[in-house]
């Protein structure tokens, strides 16, 4: 008899999915909604979220791999992962660069869609850009994230190879990444432009990949899940406290001091490069929320219109890369309609509402293909041929 699948964990796919729909609404330019998002509140983000829970995703699927069968298939699995992703990061260029350039062609919108997204050194000198684009040495802002994600992807098999001999290697292995990252270890991000350009890739993933084995190393058993003390959760709560008049647009506006903090310090929270700050803000956050949904996610099991609600946001989350695929396609899309209505409260509304409509659809859409419909669809019964007039008599056609 075989073993009994393992049962999702309901957290990871709640906070995946809420993590792509705060992304979504992120990415939809102009949009108001982003001054409520949790990052102007914080120095973390929906980034870390996805990368975080991406990594504890990752030592569910690719961790039990290594150990059944062996440091070799494990690592040709993670290969075909890169591959898919690979694929998926040119299809979301390609496509939203088409799209953006019918939206310019239309001349119905008022902004420069393609020069929004800085597209123009692609189309102006694109045989060298293209190669750039393939080899991951043009990496333009927009389209980073699953770049960073391929390079993160590439290292889990040495974090594996050093996990077999201590996990403290491993450990070690990932911090030193981050110090070096912090340091100017980076990727090229314009490598072909025809005027030389120095720019790195924003998301500089030696740096960023200490949020997402950090996740991996607490789902794969490497770190020990901390404990549920009421010491731990005031320290969290106040270092999320601590951090709000220091990332409050409305604060920052009218206190010289943290104006000029920010300036001094800015390396404690950059984005590019995962300051420090980022990861004791984020540390703090998902302690909290692991707090408060409760032992193997009690609090997320609900009924009524609120177990409505977290069962769509974990459809979302189970399907994340296909969702997050298709939530950066709509999003400039939804911005340029933004745009087009003026920006108000109301067209906010309605776009923010479609965008969340279209991304639970493409969660559903690419959840039915996954269940391979056609190999559990019945054949249809043969009908019956009409018999023609004619003097032979009819005989029964037996096939086998």
């Amino acid at each position: 008899m075989s073993a009994p699948k393992a049962q999702r964990d309901p957290r990871l796919d709640f906070f995946r999915g809420l993590g792509m729909f705060i992304i979504l609404i992120a990415h939809i330019t102009g949009n108001p909604w982003t001054l409520w998002i949790p990052a102007r509140f914080g120095f973390s983000d929906a980034t870390e979220m996805f990368v975080f829970c991406s990594g504890m995703a990752s030592a569910l699927a690719f961790g039990a791999v290594f150990t059944r069968a062996g440091w070799l298939m494990g690592t040709l699995q993670i290969a075909h992962r890169i591959w898919q992703v690979y694929w998926v990061h040119l299809g979301v260029f390609f496509v939203t660069l088409a799209l953006m350039l019918a939206l310019n062609a239309s001349e119905a919108f008022p902004r420069d869609e393609v020069g929004a997204l800085n597209l123009y050194p692609f189309l102006n000198n694109t045989g060298p850009n293209l190669l750039g684009l393939l080899t991951l040495t043009y990496v333009p802002n927009y389209f980073d994230i699953l770049p960073m994600y391929l390079v993160i992807l590439a290292l889990i098999p040495v974090m594996m190879a050093l996990v077999r001999i201590d996990v403290r290697l491993a450990i070690l292995f990932s911090l030193t990444l981050w110090v070096a990252a912090t340091a100017g270890l980076n990727l090229p991000a314009e490598a072909w432009f025809s005027k030389p350009s120095d720019r790195t890739w924003f998301f500089n993933p030696f740096a960023w990949q200490l949020v997402f084995f950090t996740g991996f190393a607490l789902m794969a058993g490497w770190l020990p899940s901390p404990p549920v003390h009421r010491l731990l959760v005031i320290a969290s709560i106040a270092v999320v406290a601590l951090s709000v008049p220091f990332a409050w647009h409305k604060v920052i506006g009218v206190s010289e001091y943290v104006r000029d903090w920010r300036k001094e310090w800015s390396v404690l929270f950059d984005k590019s490069d995962f300051g420090i700050l980022r990861y004791v803000h984020f540390l703090a956050l998902a302690y909290l929320a692991w707090v408060w949904a409760g032992p193997a996610g009690a609090r997320l099991r609900v009924g009524g219109w609120a177990g409505a609600v977290v069962s769509q946001i974990m459809r979302v989350g189970q399907q994340s890369l296909a969702v997050f695929a298709a939530s950066m396609v709509m999003a400039r899309v939804l911005g340029a309609a933004l745009d087009l209505a003026g920006g108000g409260m109301l067209a906010a509304l309605a776009v923010n509402l479609a965008g969340f409509a279209m991304i639970i659809a493409v969660a559903r859409l690419a959840a039915f293909f996954k269940s391979k419909p056609w190999k559990m669809a019945r054949p249809s019964p043969v009908a019956a041929p009409v018999a023609e007039t004619t003097d032979q008599p009819l005989r029964a056609e037996v096939r086998p």
